[in-house]
């Protein structure tokens, strides 16, 4: 999604961003808290085991999940990667903000996998071990480590490249 953000040039979205009727609409969507909200919710109610569980095991609505996958993170991606002159990406310090809002926000989802007594995803309580001295309540609990250490390491990296651009713009305003 971060890709495919880049790579849209701002030509291809004026179109569509400067529609008078469209523009509190995206104003809305484009609002970086909209964004964030957008992306944990998404990513958290697939999670949860009956939408989990249904996307195991009916390939149409596994399709769907990914779709919605992509479409939060273009939202995630927005205020950071936005090339839009009408709905532009955030001030660096203020992206640094974001991702840790964001951050914070995926944490409970990860909490509760990794937390959990119970499995709760049934699908792999009976498959097959990748590796055969996990337990299926071992293994989700890595899947619960692994989610929070992946968030962590995207938002880190997009914090570290928000704070790298925002000390260098105060590098260039500051007198000699």
């Amino acid at each position: 999604a971060a890709l495919f953000l880049v790579g849209i040039p701002p030509w291809l979205i004026r179109p569509v961003t400067s529609r008078r009727f469209l523009r509190p609409i995206l104003r809305f969507l484009t609002h970086p808290i909209v964004c964030g909200f957008i992306f944990a919710a998404t990513m958290t109610a697939w999670h949860t085991p009956l939408l989990y569980n249904a996307a195991l095991q009916d390939k149409v609505i596994h399709v769907f999940e990914h779709l919605m996958f992509f479409g939060s993170a273009l939202f995630y991606w927005w205020p950071i990667l936005s090339s839009s002159e009408d709905f532009p990406h955030l001030r660096y310090s203020l992206q640094m903000l974001y991702q840790v809002g964001v951050m914070l926000a995926m944490q409970p989802v990860a909490a509760y996998m990794t937390f959990s007594r119970d499995i709760l995803y049934p699908t792999y309580e009976y498959a097959p071990r990748i590796i055969p001295a996990l337990s299926p309540l071992n293994d989700q609990i890595l899947g619960g480590a692994v989610m929070v250490f992946s968030t962590m390491f995207v938002g880190f990296l997009t914090f570290a490249w928000a704070f790298f651009h925002w000390y260098q713009e105060n590098e260039r305003r500051r007198p000699a």
